[in-house]
């Protein structure tokens, strides 16, 4: 079994890791919250968009005014597109952060198991001792009274 020494730097480094997966996730977390809200602010600005396009055409549009919005709907549409994939990016970082950090939690626990057991063998080996040593004195004490 290792050292009382060694575990402690095993959990020390587990802590370590753990802190910065947990940080990682943290990042990871914020970075897809931002990405989810661009999309929803995207999407809002096209269907506001449309909206005017339609309220537009009520009252009579050129066929270039129309073209344009066409042309900016689309462009618009190609950057929903485009968030949604950021959004997924960010869905899959997260996933693995999130494993990443309990993988990590989870050997740091281990590490702690590691050291309770060999805290608690110490002990027994030193109350095992201690009975020894109590056993030859008593042993001694009652020869001595003899």
């Amino acid at each position: 079994m290792a050292s009382t020494s060694q575990l402690n730097t095993l959990i020390s480094l587990a802590e370590k890791k753990t802190d910065d997966a947990a940080k990682m996730l943290g990042v990871a977390i914020r970075a897809g919250e931002e990405a989810e809200q661009k999309l929803a602010l995207l999407q809002q600005y096209r269907d506001d968009y449309a909206a005017r396009l339609e309220s537009t055409r009520s009252v009579g549009l050129s066929i270039m005014s129309h073209q344009n919005y066409q042309v900016f709907l689309g462009k618009l549409d190609s950057a929903i597109i485009g968030q949604e994939v950021t959004v997924e990016h960010e869905k899959r970082r997260i996933a693995e952060s999130r494993s990443a950090w309990q993988e990590n939690a989870r050997k740091k626990m281990s590490f702690g198991a590691l050291s309770q057991r060999a805290q608690k063998e110490a002990q027994r080996l030193e109350d095992k001792r201690d009975q020894k040593l109590m056993d030859e004195h008593a042993a001694r004490l009652k020869a001595y009274k003899r």
